[in-house]
């Protein structure tokens, strides 16, 4: 049967392969996060209370203002950023904010990103072929 590969429109970024992180959720580096322990912050967030760090972050819509560039290139500085970003959609401040990190992005997939990748699933991210893949064990 293979590995189930998902295309997006549009991605950036070096290959990276991780444990998912994801939520049926929107996604603030500003006000979702607590980037000193590493968790999200946010008791309303459906991944409240969980370490985001090292993972491969699958969620919604991006959100957020000029803020989530720096605190994005702040926590790959400090070691305590995810691994990639995986959107269905991505706002220009969320782009700009990893492009200026260096932390792979891919939105506008096909399909409901979070609805195909659970949390613990193993990825492969490949934001210059366009392709996610879910790794089959």
């Amino acid at each position: 049967m293979g590995e189930p590969i998902f295309k997006c429109a549009a991605g950036m970024g070096e290959p990276v392969t991780g444990v998912a992180l994801s939520a049926d959720d929107d996604f603030s580096a500003r006000y979702d996060l607590d980037r000193i322990r590493g968790v999200f912050s946010r008791p309303a967030h459906k991944l409240y209370g969980q370490s985001y760090v090292g993972k491969i972050l699958v969620l919604n819509t991006a959100k957020g203002g000029v803020a989530t560039a720096w605190m994005l290139l702040d926590m790959v500085s400090r070691g305590l950023a995810p691994a990639a970003l995986i959107l269905n959609s991505a706002n220009p401040i969320m782009v700009q904010g990893a492009a200026f990190a260096s932390l792979p992005l891919m939105h506008e997939f096909e399909v409901d990103i979070p609805s195909q990748i659970a949390t613990g699933d193993l990825v492969k991210v490949d934001p210059i072929s366009r392709h996610l893949i879910k790794t089959v064990c």
